[in-house]
């Protein structure tokens, strides 16, 4: 199925429907304005949104982070780290009718492409709600260490700390 859609740089004025986009993709566990409006001002470049006939129907957040220790959900960073060895995907949602289009697969891919360019030989993420399956098909693996269950659990049940190689 072919769609018109395009990706572009995340600006402020997209922040009430990007926290729309998360509300209906993450109904029981949202992230503050605040949460989203850092990450966009600590890395833009890491910061997507998405198109569909010229209404925002997704976003992506991504951004250096340290190997093994997913940020804590809804929280503040401060600063991103001056020591960085992993490129994160802190969040990826589509809204129902932007879905099965291959946007996914286009945003991911850019994700990568720009990981790679900034020197990172890897990507990390947390997957949530049982996504785990389609970061699978990605190229993400899971990654089990005792020290991630924490910093997991506040992420929900079921959730994955998830690698992959670029």
């Amino acid at each position: 199925m072919t769609a018109d859609f395009s990706l572009r740089p995340a600006v402020a004025g997209d922040m009430d429907a990007i926290l729309a986009i998360q509300a209906l993709a993450h109904p029981n566990s949202q992230e503050d304005r605040a949460v989203f409006e850092e990450r966009l001002a600590l890395y833009p470049e890491g910061f997507l949104v998405a198109t569909l006939e010229d209404e925002l129907c997704g976003y992506v957040i991504s951004h250096p982070w340290l190997r093994l220790g997913p940020p804590a959900i809804n929280a503040l960073i401060g600063a991103l780290p001056g020591n960085a060895d992993i490129y994160y995907i802190h969040d990826l949602s589509l809204l129902p009718v932007a879905r099965g289009l291959g946007l996914s697969d286009i945003l991911i891919g850019r994700l990568k492409d720009h990981a790679k360019g900034a020197g990172f030989a890897a990507m990390a993420l947390t997957a949530v709600g049982g996504s785990a399956v389609f970061w699978c098909r990605h190229g993400f693996v899971e990654v089990e260490e005792a020290r991630l269950a924490p910093l997991l659990s506040a992420y929900g049940p079921g959730s994955v700390y998830m690698e992959a190689v670029l």
